[in-house]
């Protein structure tokens, strides 16, 4: 006597489960052009590397004598993997079971995969395909009542991000708790023309007279520009690449050390082309982006939310192996001025660096907050105070260094002035409450009228007030640490990056 028949019938019950929805439905997700949940997922993670958890989970179906007929599975394919040898929970919404919807899941599937993850302190990883929800209005009439909304659940997916980095992958039409599961996450991917995310799909928005399609009301080319998504990829392999080289410059969870990793860049190495990177023209813009590769490790930058907030460069970067968060104002974008989107970007990012506790390089060129009615309007002095004080709430080493300007209350946000302040300054280094350009008329405005040459008389004062706007003046009272030669930049962040993870514990 032996237990083979029911290992038989646990491998039928596998096979049925690997069919998903069915040999139709499965044509037709990949006639879509997009892979099936199970491809996802080996194109995903490490080669060999998955174990499937609840992979008979489903509905069965059976004959007058109780033999299994077929089995319809679960829509919510999960279970451990690895990912660059580092584990991780892998999840994937399998569209071609009921589109994806959460009432095909079987609930308590779908909160073991994400407790899974705070409770093993594993990133998580949810590749999204569906609405995710709990069905049509159809099933009101088999409920035979409507019902107080609820999100079950929920509060695990509060206690992963609070624990363990989460990566969402939209990788179709996602709507309600689809969209919502997301954006609860610390990465956020959408490939064009094939995801699209919203609130209600246009189906729904029609009823309050709104007509759209899928990509004109929710598709990556509006979330990604708008902050709601972190990234737009050109294919679903592009995603799984961007979400696994995002892992890797993060702990597995809270409370650990980010892994370092082998370098071949010398620290020592003094970049020439920066000593000219700066015109000196000050309405002349620079690449900031030809700063970062020239300074990190080569290779190690990893910029997130690109197309959104864009006065700021947001990235992750190394520095003689160490991962490091990186903030850099980009002067070709508005000049580099904070407006309301950026400073949320900004404001996000250095939450995210603190809670996984990567130290900071800030690279400073902000000529202020945006200002004029726009800026006015869409709130840019709140969003801007908020980023100011992630900044100094921020309990992770922070070094800054100020490439050329520096002006007003965001200037002021490079880092905690009441903390001390790892901080140098290039020779093109320009900074005060605001700008000379503009406040010479207005301070000398009396003085000004009253000279027999307005003109000559204000080019005199600017010319006076140029001597003293110099960085060196600011040294000598100390007011700025450490003036540097551009080339000394890469060697002195390296320096920077030992001390900092030195401080948060770390060992070679």
């Amino acid at each position: 006597m032996t237990w083979k028949p029911e290992v038989e019938e646990l491998r039928t019950r596998r096979k049925l489960a690997e069919q998903m929805g069915g040999a139709e439905k499965v044509a037709r997700q990949h006639s879509r052009g997009k892979l099936d949940a199970r491809a996802r997922i080996k194109g995903l993670v490490d080669p060999g590397s998955f174990r499937e958890i609840g992979k008979i989970a489903g509905k069965g179906h059976y004959g007058p004598d109780g033999e299994l007929l077929d089995l319809s599975p679960s829509n919510l394919v999960f279970g451990r993997a690895n990912i660059e040898s580092r584990p991780v929970v892998a999840s994937a919404d399998d569209f071609t079971v009921r589109g994806g919807a959460a009432d095909a899941a079987i609930h308590r599937k779908f909160v073991q995969c994400e407790q899974m993850a705070h409770t093993l302190k594993i990133p998580l990883i949810r590749m999204i395909d569906g609405t995710g929800g709990g069905g049509s209005v159809k099933t009101l009439e088999d409920i035979g009542a409507t019902y107080v909304p609820a999100t079950p659940g929920w509060g695990e997916i509060v206690k992963n991000l609070e624990t363990v980095p989460v990566v969402a992958l939209a990788l179709g039409p996602t709507a309600g708790l689809g969209a919502a599961r997301v954006v609860a996450s610390h990465y956020s991917i959408m490939v064009k023309g094939l995801s699209q995310l919203f609130a209600a799909g246009p189906a729904v928005v029609e009823a309050i007279g709104e007509a759209s399609d899928k990509e004109s009301l929710g598709g990556s080319a509006i979330h990604t520009r708008n902050g709601v998504v972190d990234e737009e990829v050109g294919s679903e392999q592009e995603a799984f690449a961007r979400a696994r080289r995002f892992l890797s410059y993060l702990p597995s969870h809270v409370g650990q050390h980010a892994p370092r990793i082998a370098n071949a860049d010398p620290v020592d190495r003094r970049e020439q082309s920066l000593i000219g990177l700066v015109p000196r023209e000050a309405k002349q813009v620079y690449s900031m982006r030809r700063l970062l590769d020239a300074a990190f490790d080569k290779g190690s930058v990893f910029e997130m939310g690109r197309l959104w907030g864009r006065a700021a460069i947001t990235a992750f970067a190394r520095l003689d192996g160490w991962p490091v968060a990186v903030v850099a104002s980009d002067p070709s974008f508005l000049g580099g001025s904070w407006e309301a989107k950026t400073s949320e970007k900004v404001e996000r990012f250095i939450k995210l660096a603190d809670q996984f506790r990567l130290p900071v390089v800030h690279l400073v060129d902000n000529p202020g907050f945006m200002i004029g009615l726009a800026a006015e309007t869409s709130g840019t002095i709140r969003y801007g105070v908020n980023a100011m004080n992630a900044i100094y709430k921020a309990s992770v080493p922070l070094c800054c260094v100020v490439i050329r300007r520096a002006y007003g209350i965001a200037g002021s946000a490079m880092s905690n002035a009441e903390a001390f302040q790892y901080r140098f300054a290039w020779p093109s280094g320009d900074w005060g409450s605001l700008p000379i350009e503009g406040g010479i008329e207005v301070a000398y405005k009396s003085e000004i009228e009253a000279a027999e040459d307005p003109q000559a008389h204000l080019e005199a004062i600017r010319e006076r007030l140029n001597r003293v706007r110099s960085p060196f003046r600011t040294a000598e009272k100390f007011g700025i640490e450490d003036i540097i030669d551009p080339r000394e930049t890469r060697p002195l962040l390296c320096e920077f990056a030992d001390l900092a993870w030195r401080a948060l514990g770390a060992k070679d």
